[in-house]
């Protein structure tokens, strides 16, 4: 029997049914909870948020798949997947896009992230919150990777998507396509030299204690979506739809401040065993080799949020 978590008091008027594959204590798990009793506390108990944690409702795919037939209210899911339903969200799983995490949160809460989320109501779901996962970076066996040069012909691991594949292939490693479950075997036998993701990932699989050099080289700052089915958004009158957009921005801080704890924790674990982090990587050298990827990836309609992106840059 399944139970839930975030609106345990009872006495809630209607629940937004959410499922979420990470587990109880996870930044964005613990974001969603925050949302469901911000809603409570400001609807007078009329709207509230119940929670399935820890993939009880399926995996990340078919939990979208539900919502998108209205079979679910509310999931969490990364931006990736969403990719090849609506177009508008390949702007954010493009390499190199963001200079920092600041100037990341900048463009989301633009008008850029509020007109993405809207994007998805031409595909029956409506985006409620964007959660920021922080750079992505190459952790290897052997060594650091200061520049590209020292990819050139490391086997490193990548999801099984098209834009990364290509992104870690022009950098001039080989990208090898592998279960995540699998890669701390693959590191242990050498059948992979590294692998990218953020840092509390790379921690929470303990793939720090097989490949000790943490490279922050920021590749990717593809960000996750809180997404709400656009029949259950439809349901709500047009005050509480903005109500659930108030809980959705404040979820987002809660999220951004248990992830910048989660990265600092996962840094200094990795020091206290011995690994190593190279910091302060110069980028422009991964970057001048982004543009087949660049040239391939930013459509027509792209390009002007492209352009918007890069003016909200630091200076």
């Amino acid at each position: 029997m399944l139970t839930a978590c975030g609106d345990r008091s009872g006495g809630v008027g209607r629940s937004i049914f959410t499922a979420e594959s990470q587990p109880d204590g996870y930044p964005s798990t613990e974001a969603i909870k925050a949302m469901g009793s911000y809603l409570r506390e400001k609807s007078g108990g009329r709207i509230g948020v119940k929670l399935y944690q820890g993939g009880q409702l399926g995996s990340e795919g078919s939990t979208l798949e539900i919502a998108m037939f209205g079979g679910l209210d509310m999931t969490r899911t990364f931006m990736a997947a969403l990719n090849n339903i609506a177009p508008l969200t390949k702007l954010f799983s493009l390499p190199f896009l963001f200079r920092s995490t600041e100037h990341q949160r900048r463009v989301i809460d633009s008008d850029i992230g509020d007109t993405i989320m809207r994007s998805l109501e031409n595909f029956n779901l409506r985006g409620v919150a964007i959660y920021d996962t922080g750079g992505r970076g190459f952790y290897t066996t052997s060594r650091p990777i200061p520049d590209p040069s020292a990819l050139d012909g490391q086997k490193i691991r990548v999801p099984n998507s098209d834009i990364f594949l290509e992104t870690i292939g022009a950098l001039g490693a080989n990208p090898t396509p592998m279960n995540f479950s699998e890669v701390y075997q693959g590191l242990v036998q050498k059948v992979i030299d590294g692998a990218e993701n953020n840092w509390p990932a790379y921690i929470a699989t303990r793939h720090y204690e097989v490949a000790p050099y943490f490279s922050e080289t920021g590749h990717f700052r593809t960000p996750d979506m809180l997404i709400m089915s656009l029949r259950t958004w439809q349901s709500f009158s047009e005050d509480d739809q903005a109500l659930i957009e108030e809980a959705g921005r404040h979820s987002m801080q809660v999220m951004r401040s248990l992830w910048d704890k989660s990265v600092s924790e996962a840094k200094q674990t990795l020091l206290d065993s011995g690994g190593e982090i190279l910091t302060d990587i110069n980028s422009q050298p991964f970057r001048d080799r982004m543009a087949s990827v660049y040239e391939k990836y930013v459509t027509p309609d792209l390009e002007p949020f492209l352009n918007r992106v890069n003016e909200l840059a630091e200076d």
